[in-house]
């Protein structure tokens, strides 16, 4: 039976089911893409740039079809999934217009003769990509090694086939040349087979931490470079100070968002006690009177989760935290007794370094709230954790938000907003949040040959 199927969140039924690549399929791939960077490093800046900003115009012409694609596959509510699409298309058009800019060589000031740094594309890359932002993710990877001259074998989740397909027809429909992008529905197995090809330069993948360590072991044993976008449990901070109904507003939306499934969620919020009681009367009113809802539906904001596994693996860590004695301030979990993926929103508080789920993320809709006695104290919860992917500061004061911003262990810090993404920023983590950056100036950086041409004469 295939990996690949689309098992809908909200109804529990199985709609499709496309077949695994065969080994000849995964051979044929490789091929095709190694035969099209031979061409493809030497098109133009323009003529991608002119590919890339058909992408984008595709991209929003069809944005209502792909959001129900979505919202079918792993149950984002449709006006989340057009946003998603309309950032996808920023991507595109940033990268598509700042493209030569960023390639641009490097000159050295040397006492003789000339030397400059060149960037040109390294080759083959393997994408594998998550199920969460099912088009944001494989767009923040393609979008600049499109520009940069290399070309992509994508391995999409196995729960977004048909948002695989319909991607791999959008660039194949705007003209772009044969085997530069190219959709596999490959095992894991088959994607260890892809790494250590000799034609394939490098990969990049966004996912959990185990998939991180798996393809990060593979990578090294074949001396690949490697992107990882991994987990993270990113904080929330509420500073004395902070205007708590803008606070609380932006813990909804940050942790809430997508259903919770965003690495770069306000997974812990962390709020000094002089505003605690204030917080949290309000977030927890806020997030007792939400509803679950159709995901089809426009003023939908919170849809099933992923899967039944999810929501089973989510109810399993909000039962383990209950019993070690965590404090439920508004009762959520599966909802049983209803077809599909459906959980509650729940918050907790009381939540003790003891606790597997102190130091465990939380993928989906349960949000966590801990007392801080002061900044440092703040400071100190939120960097008690083995991730370091975002954080949130919500504060007035500007030299207080320097001051904490400085010491979070993390690679993105965000105030007075919840964590978020744009096309024009960097996006990255340190600790077990992965290494390298996607997007912004950074993102065009990691799969270059940064060759040194030095002139002696």
């Amino acid at each position: 039976m295939s990996d690949y199927q689309i098992n809908n969140p909200a109804t529990g039924e199985l709609e499709a089911t496309y077949p695994t690549a065969t080994e000849q399929d995964i051979q044929q791939v490789i091929e095709q893409a190694d035969n099209a960077y031979q061409d493809w490093r030497q098109v133009s800046l323009s003529e991608r740039s002119a590919l890339l900003h058909k992408i984008a115009d595709s991209y929003l012409e069809r944005q209502d079809e792909l959001a129900r694609i979505v919202a079918g596959e792993m149950g984002k509510p449709v006006a989340q999934a057009k946003g998603e699409i309309g950032l996808v298309a920023e991507i595109y058009r940033y990268y598509a217009d700042n493209a030569e800019q960023l390639l641009a060589p490097n000159t050295i000031d040397v006492d003789s003769g000339s030397a400059s740094v060149e960037k040109r594309p390294v080759g083959v890359l393997l994408g594998i990509m998550p199920w969460n932002y099912p088009h944001y993710q494989v767009a923040r990877f393609v979008a600049p090694n499109f520009m940069a001259g290399n070309t992509i074998i994508l391995k999409h989740a196995p729960q977004c086939p048909k948002t695989a397909e319909v991607i791999a027809d959008m660039f194949k429909e705007v003209g772009v040349p044969k085997g530069v992008y190219n959709n596999i529905f490959a095992t894991n197995e088959q994607a260890a087979t892809i790494i250590h090809d000799k034609r394939v330069q490098g990969i990049s993948l966004t996912g959990s931490e185990r998939a991180g360590q798996a393809v990060a072991k593979e990578a090294g044993g074949a001396l690949k470079k490697v992107v990882l976008e991994l987990g993270g449990s990113d904080a929330f901070i509420v500073a004395a100070d902070a205007d708590i109904e803008q606070a609380i507003q932006g813990a909804i939306s940050g942790r809430f968002g997508n259903t919770g499934q965003a690495c770069n969620a306000a997974k812990r919020l962390i709020v000094i006690e002089s505003v605690y009681d204030k917080f949290v009367e309000g977030f927890t009113n806020a997030v007792s009177n939400m509803t679950l809802a159709d995901p089809l539906k426009e003023d939908t904001f919170i849809g099933p989760m992923s899967s039944k596994a999810a929501a089973v693996n989510l109810q399993a860590q909000l039962d383990s935290a209950i019993q070690a004695g965590a404090t439920v301030l508004v009762e959520g979990g599966m909802e049983k007794d209803k077809p599909g993926a459906w959980f509650k929103p729940a918050v907790l508080t009381d939540v003790t370094e003891s606790m597997d789920v102190y130091r465990e993320e939380l993928f989906g809709p349960v949000a966590v709230v801990y007392k801080a006695r002061d900044v440092d104290h703040a400071i100190k919860i939120a960097n008690d954790v083995p991730f370091g992917l975002g954080a949130s500061i919500q504060t007035q004061d500007a030299a207080l938000a320097a001051e904490i911003a400085d010491k979070l262990e993390v690679g993105m810090v965000t105030i007075n907003a919840p964590s978020g993404t744009e096309a024009n920023t960097p996006f990255g983590g340190v600790k077990r949040s992965g290494f390298g950056r996607e997007l912004g100036t950074l993102g065009i950086t990691e799969f270059l040959n940064y060759k040194l041409i030095r002139d002696k004469s």
